[in-house]
C-alpha cells in the first residue's frame, strides 16, 4: 500500500535542512481548522455522522480537485495498526489526538509529506503544510489555496460575527495556527532563553515544545506558534509570526557568535563529547539522544564537527523516537530494548555519515 512509504522512511521533504535559515529553523507550517455545516463537531459526532463527515471530505481528495498539488494519498487509519499511527505522530503527520482517536479518522497526504490534511480529529478538518527552514509565508499560501479548493466543495460553519467555528473556543476566527520549528541551543547555553521566550509570549505568541501542546522542549527544539485567531486577519497572524521569529533567529546567530568568540573551546568540548559518547554507547534513552544530538547538530553548523552531515542529524530527530525504533528493527520493544537499538542505530548513522 501507498501508505507504507510514508511509515517507513524517516525523513521527509521537508526535514531535509534545505530551506532558508535551516542552521536553525527545522520547519515552518500553518495549519487551518475547518468543521462542516449543521454537522455535529467531531468530539460529540455519532459514529456515522463522523464516517460520514471522513467520506465527505475524503471525496474532495480522491475526485482529483487537489491534484494540482502533486499526487494525493488518502489512509483511512481504522486501516493502520497502533504502532504505525505513532510513527505518523512522530513525524509530525498527525496529531497524538487523532492517533489516539477512535473515531472515523482519516488522512490526507501529499507526494512529499508538506500537506497533511487531518480530518476528524479535534475538528472535522485540520489542514497542515509544513516547509523546510524559515518559510511561514510559503506555508500559509499553501495551505490556504487547500482551503479554497474544499471551501468550493463543502459548506464550513461559519458565524458572520465570529468567522469559522471550531471546537476549541481559541480557534474561533480565522482558524489559523502557524509556527516555527526552531533549534536554539546557543540561547539556551547562554542562559537567554527564558527572557527570550517570556518576551515572545508577551506579543501574543506560545512556545511549546517539538510535538505542539503539552509537549516538552527537548533537544533544545522550541516550537513558537500564535495564540490570537479572532480580530485579526490571516496576514496580521502571519506577519507577526515571521516578524518575532525573525528575531529570534537573529539573537540565536548572536549567542552562536558569541559562543565561537568568548567560549569556542568549552563548546567545542562539549560538541565532541557528545559525538564520543553517541559513536560509542551501547545503551542510550530518548532524551539523551536528543540533548546531545542537538549538541553535535550545532557543533556541525559551527564548524567544529565538519565530518558530520545535518541531514544525518534531522534524520535521527525521527528515526530514534520509540515508534519508528520499533517499525526499523521490525519487533515490540520495551524500554531497555528501545535504548539499546536507538544507541545501535545512531552508532551506524554516525559511521556511515560522516
Amino acid at each position: 500500500m501507498a501508505k507504507r512509504k510514508f511509515i517507513k522512511q524517516a525523513l521527509s521533504q521537508w526535514m531535509k535542512g534545505q530551506g532558508p535559515e535551516a542552521e536553525i529553523v527545522i520547519s515552518s507550517r500553518a495549519r487551518i481548522a475547518r468543521n462542516l455545516r449543521n454537522m455535529p463537531f467531531p468530539l460529540m459526532a455519532r459514529p456515522d455522522q463522523s464516517l460520514s463527515a471522513m467520506e465527505q471530505l475524503l471525496g474532495v481528495a480522491e475526485s482529483g480537485r487537489l491534484n494540482g498539488l502533486g499526487k494525493i494519498e488518502t489512509i483511512r487509519l481504522g486501516e493502520l495498526t497502533e504502532l504505525e499511527k505513532l510513527v505518523l505522530v512522530e513525524k509530525h503527520l498527525i496529531s497524538p489526538n487523532l492517533a489516539n482517536e477512535s473515531r472515523n479518522g482519516a488522512l490526507i497526504l501529499g507526494p512529499n509529506e508538506d500537506i497533511s490534511v487531518m480530518i476528524n480529529e479535534e475538528d472535522h478538518l485540520r489542514i497542515q503544510c509544513l516547509c523546510s527552514g524559515f518559510q511561514v509565508h510559503e506555508a500559509w499560501e499553501t495551505a490556504s489555496k487547500i482551503d479554497d479548493i474544499f471551501e468550493e466543495q463543502v459548506d464550513y460553519a461559519f458565524d458572520e460575527k465570529h468567522g469559522y467555528l471550531t471546537s476549541c473556543p481559541t480557534n474561533v476566527g480565522t482558524g489559523i495556527r502557524a509556527s516555527v520549528m526552531m533549534h536554539l541551543p546557543a540561547l539556551v547555553m547562554t542562559g537567554q532563553i527564558n527572557r527570550i521566550l517570556s518576551a515572545v509570549t508577551q506579543v501574543g505568541l506560545a512556545v511549546r515544545g517539538v510535538y505542539g501542546e503539552g509537549s516538552e522542549a527537548t533537544g533544545n527544539l522550541f516550537q513558537v506558534s500564535n495564540q490570537v485567531t479572532l480580530g485579526q486577519s490571516e496576514h496580521e497572524i502571519i506577519e507577526n509570526l515571521h516578524q518575532v521569529a525573525h528575531q529570534i533567529i537573529e539573537h540565536e546567530k548572536a549567542a552562536r557568535s558569541r559562543l565561537l568568540a568568548e567560549s569556542k573551546l568549552r563548546v567545542e568540548d562539549r560538541v565532541r563529547r557528545s559525538y564520543g559518547v553517541l559513536s560509542q554507547a551501547k545503551i542510550m534513552d530518548s532524551k539523551e539522544a536528543s540533548q546531545r544530538l542537538s549538541d553535535i547538530r550545532l557543533g556541525s553548523h559551527l564548524g567544529l564537527l565538519p565530518e558530520v552531515n545535518p541531514l544525518a542529524l534531522n534524520e535521527l530527530l525521527v528515526s530514534t523516537q520509540p515508534g519508528f525504533l520499533q517499525m526499523t528493527f521490525g519487533e515490540a520493544m520495551g524500554p531497555e530494548d528501545r535504548d539499546k537499538s536507538r544507541a545501535d542505530l545512531i552508532r551506524s548513522r554516525l559511521e556511515t555519515n560522516s
